[in-house]
């Protein structure tokens, strides 16, 4: 059973205003006791109730009782023989009044009914709407990581297939063995992307930096990260003659000169 649903009907409040059948009273109260949710729920009804009724009374004008009893013995003490229909209109009057109030405070209660009915529902279709736009924005967003990573899927497998690109495949060094990272070099644009198929992480102020050898002298090609999700790492432009490229690790932002004893992968072009 969708709790929130029956709720959402209406049906407790119109228990509470005494406007279902006998057959669905019983329901009602036979589903309140299988259902604490729902106890609770009616039970937050009446109070409600409750509360609106006594909200809603009008306490009459400061000294009304005082000028009505002056005004019935004035018209007492003008003629007696007019008491009993002063009397009779004034027990009509209080009568009429009594029913009138009461059917004034019926029509009060059963608006509110209504408005807490409606306001319930307004309610529980703009947690809806609200939750609807959530998951749509989610969606939005994942739809935009996927197109990202297919993107990035293309361009990678362009640079790879581009026979202007040179592939240098930079194998571990006995410092790391199980190393392995690749470099796709274009000597005619100088442009640089890097694979990295195999690098351990290293601590918060490390990083690893990829050199050039070129006329036997390192040049720096940047630095990068061993967990950078992208398919291919765009490095630093590398001009021609390049006869090798490197990888070592260097403190955190680079250095300007390789520390050859952390040298991770090499390889030749």
């Amino acid at each position: 059973m969708n709790i929130e649903e029956y709720i959402s009907t209406g049906i407790l409040e119109a228990y509470v205003m005494d406007q279902l059948s006998p057959a669905e009273r019983t329901e009602v109260e036979n589903t309140a006791a299988k259902h604490p949710e729902i106890m609770e729920e009616l039970n937050k009804i009446e109070l409600s109730m409750e509360a609106l009724a006594f909200a809603s009374a009008v306490s009459p004008p400061k000294g009304a009782k005082e000028k009505l009893l002056a005004q019935i013995k004035t018209q007492k003490s003008e003629t007696e023989k007019e008491t009993p229909v002063i009397a009779m209109q004034t027990k009509e009057s209080f009568g009429f009044l009594k029913y009138a109030a009461a059917a004034s405070v019926i029509v009060a209660l059963g608006s509110a009914v209504m408005a807490f009915t409606y306001w319930k529902k307004w309610q529980g279709a703009e947690d809806r709407l609200s939750d609807m736009i959530a998951q749509n924005q989610q969606f939005a967003e994942n739809y935009n990581q996927v197109n990202q990573q297919l993107d990035n899927i293309q361009n990678a497998v362009t640079i790879m297939n581009n026979t202007a690109y040179k592939r240098v495949v930079m194998n571990g060094t006995d410092n790391s063995p199980n190393s392995l990272a690749t470099v796709y070099w274009n000597e005619a644009t100088a442009d640089v992307y890097l694979s990295i198929q195999n690098l351990k992480e290293l601590s918060q102020d490390q990083q690893y930096q990829l050199w050039a050898i070129i006329d036997g002298k390192p040049v720096d090609a940047g630095v990068f990260d061993p967990n950078n999700s992208t398919y291919l790492v765009q490095m630093k432009n590398i001009g021609p003659n390049a006869a090798a490229f490197a990888v070592t690790i260097e403190p955190r932002g680079g250095s300007v000169n390789p520390s050859l004893e952390t040298m991770q992968v090499v390889g030749n072009v």
